[in-house]
C-alpha cells in the first residue's frame, strides 16, 4: 500500500503565515460542544416552553434533522472536502479545508471543524431550514441537525485518538481508517456507511469491481 500521508504523529503543520489566521485553523475538540450544546438547548427551550410544540412533533423533527445531517455529512465530505481541484489556488483551498487532515490525520487540533468554518455553515443551514420549515417548526429540526453534527465531530475525534474496543465503534473506526489508508475516494461517511451503500462508494463495491 502506497503511503498517502505526511505524518501520523500528533503534530500541527503551519497553514498560514498570518498568526491570527493560523490560530483560527486550530481548535480543541471541546469547542464545538461549548458552542453548540447551549444553542441546541435554547432551540429546544423555544420549541417546548415558548411555542408549545407537541412532544411527538419535536421528536420527529429532531430525528429528521439528524438524518438530514447524515446526508449533509456525506455530501460535504464527498463533493466539497474532496473536490478535485486542478488550479494552484483550488489546491490551496482544498488543503485548507480537508487536505491537511489527510496529510496529518492524527493532528488533534484539526480533527473537528473550527468555529471559523462551522459557524458560517450553521448560519447558512439555519436560514435554509427557516425558509423550508418556517421560523417555529425549524427549531427542533435544526436542533437535531446540530446534534447530528456534534455526533460527527466527536466521533471523528475519537476515531483518530481513542483505542476502540467495542465491536460497533471498532467497526466505525476501521471503516474510516480505510478511507485514509486504503482509498480516499471511498468511504465518505464517517459516522455511518449508509450513504456510501446508497451511492456505491463503499469499500465492498470498490473491491468487487476490481476483482
Amino acid at each position: 500500500m502506497a503511503k498517502n500521508f505526511v505524518s501520523n504523529k500528533d503534530e500541527t503543520v503551519r497553514m498560514f503565515d498570518n498568526d491570527i489566521l493560523n490560530s483560527l485553523s486550530k481548535v480543541h475538540f471541546s469547542v464545538p460542544l461549548i458552542i453548540y450544546v447551549p444553542l441546541t438547548g435554547y432551540l429546544l427551550y423555544l420549541s417546548i416552553a415558548i411555542y408549545s410544540l407537541s412532544f411527538l412533533n419535536i421528536i420527529g423533527l429532531i430525528i429528521g434533522g439528524m438524518l438530514t445531517w447524515s446526508a449533509a455529512e456525506y455530501l460535504l465530505h464527498r463533493f466539497v472536502f474532496h473536490y478535485p481541484a486542478k488550479t494552484k489556488i483550488g489546491k490551496k483551498i482544498h488543503f485548507i479545508f480537508h487536505g491537511v487532515h489527510h496529510d496529518y490525520p492524527s493532528d488533534s487540533k484539526r480533527l473537528v471543524m473550527p468555529p471559523s468554518v462551522s459557524i458560517p455553515l450553521a448560519v447558512i443551514f439555519y436560514f435554509l431550514f427557516r425558509t423550508i420549515f418556517g421560523p417555529i417548526t425549524m427549531l427542533p429540526f435544526f436542533a437535531g441537525f446540530i446534534v447530528g453534527y456534534l455526533f460527527y465531530d466527536m466521533t471523528h475525534y475519537a476515531i483518530h485518538h481513542y483505542n476502540m474496543h467495542n465491536k460497533f465503534w471498532l467497526a466505525v473506526k476501521n471503516y474510516h481508517m480505510k478511507h485514509h489508508y486504503q482509498d480516499e475516494d471511498k468511504g465518505y461517511g464517517v459516522t455511518s456507511p449508509f450513504w456510501d451503500l446508497i451511492f456505491r462508494t463503499d469499500f465492498k463495491k470498490s473491491q468487487t469491481t476490481s476483482d
